[in-house]
């Protein structure tokens, strides 16, 4: 059997009429950047995650870029953030010429560790930045009370956390602002690129509007200098036809992680968790395995497609030299970064195809020890 990582055919097949339909509309309207279209799809938004404003742009990480900026974050600025993450995370910091301050995760969540947090702090940290990281909510209780004792924002990098819940309230609704990715990928992906930032507070709602749009709220009057981050018409128009779907899609990746938790209980391969406060909507199902690139070479043997999500962590990149950063700083990141394997994990990977994994790595064990 083969199975893929990820198979957006599968899920574009099943949806096609409504996507041709959105994209047709499109077409006739001539609204091809921003527009009707993804006006209906950022109220469309706003009121699936209960949030008061949504601004819609071109990708994930310029929802972080904008989101900082319009929180007034610039040179000479820090922002706390993790260091187990995708780039794109730090990469905002750097943009707006702050310095990104890099803290340890927890080992269970792999979400930013709570307890590392104000010791990172200095007089001239401006944001709090977790992520959370694979659909799994970070701890927002303890790292929104820290940022109150210390009147500083949190922004949350929920670019992975489509629909996941922290204690009932979705993800990205919990700090001062939320940004979301909606790369092809992702739980709710466009057919390009995209992303958005959510918030309750409305001047950052408006700036954000107006950085997205080369500082300009209306045409030709531009009160500052933005940028062109503006969302193209027709990924509005797929994103709205695929939010109807998200909750759907989510409960489905629930019930396959369920069903690999099943198969891969009681063995020496580190599972993931969920807490009971919340919600995980598993854009990525990842484990823990020793010797793991041999276990990866073992999957793609048998037709398997794994991923490594991320393999080397931010502090140890070269982008990252000038921070000083060293090897044995995060040591709860590093070892995780060195044993991490992301199994196929979509709404339309079938249940045989599950068992077929873990029977495939229930045989690895063995496999891998007699190749040593």
């Amino acid at each position: 059997m083969n199975v893929p990582f990820v198979d957006l055919k599968a899920q574009h097949r099943l949806i096609e009429a409504e996507l041709n339909e959105g994209v047709a509309r499109v077409f006739r309207n001539a609204a091809f950047v921003q527009g009707v279209e993804v006006k209906t799809f950022e109220d469309d938004f706003a009121n699936y995650l209960g949030a008061g404003h949504c601004v819609a742009v071109n990708s994930g990480t310029a929802a972080l870029h904008l989101t900082l900026l319009a929180l007034g974050v610039g040179p000479g600025d820090e922002v706390i953030s993790v260091a187990h993450t995708f780039i794109a995370t730090s990469e905002a910091i750097s943009a707006v010429g702050a310095k990104p301050v890099f803290v340890d995760v927890d080992p269970v969540t792999y979400t930013m560790d709570p307890a590392r947090v104000e010791a990172a702090i200095t007089s001239r940290t401006k944001a709090i930045l977790p992520v959370h990281l694979y659909g799994n909510p970070a701890e927002m209780d303890a790292l929104l009370a820290i940022g109150r004792r210390h009147n500083i924002p949190v922004v949350e990098d929920a670019c992975q956390a489509h629909g996941a819940t922290y204690k009932g309230r979705r993800a990205g609704t919990l700090g001062e602002a939320g940004c979301f990715s909606f790369y092809p990928s992702k739980n709710l992906g466009s057919c390009g690129e995209g992303g958005a930032i959510v918030t309750n507070n409305a001047h950052i709602a408006k700036q954000a509007r107006m950085l997205r749009d080369h500082g300009s709220l209306r045409k030709y009057e531009h009160a500052f200098p933005g940028y062109n981050f503006r969302m193209e018409g027709i990924q509005g128009a797929v994103l709205a036809v695929k939010l109807k779907h998200l909750d759907k899609w989510n409960d489905q990746r629930r019930l396959l992680a369920r069903k690999y938790d099943e198969r891969l209980a009681g063995t020496a391969f580190v599972l993931p968790t969920e807490r009971s406060e919340a919600r995980h909507v598993y854009h990525l199902y990842v484990i823990q395995a020793e010797d793991r690139d041999a276990l990866r070479e073992y999957l793609g043997q048998h037709g398997i497609e794994s991923g490594l999500h991320y393999p080397l962590p931010l502090h140890l990149q070269p982008a990252y030299k000038s921070l000083g950063y060293k090897a044995g700083d995060f040591p709860v990141t590093e070892s995780v970064t060195k044993n991490i394997v992301s199994l196929p994990m979509y709404p339309e990977l079938s249940p045989e195809a599950v068992d077929y994994v873990a029977g495939v790595l229930l045989e690895s064990g063995r496999a891998v020890a007699q190749a040593k």
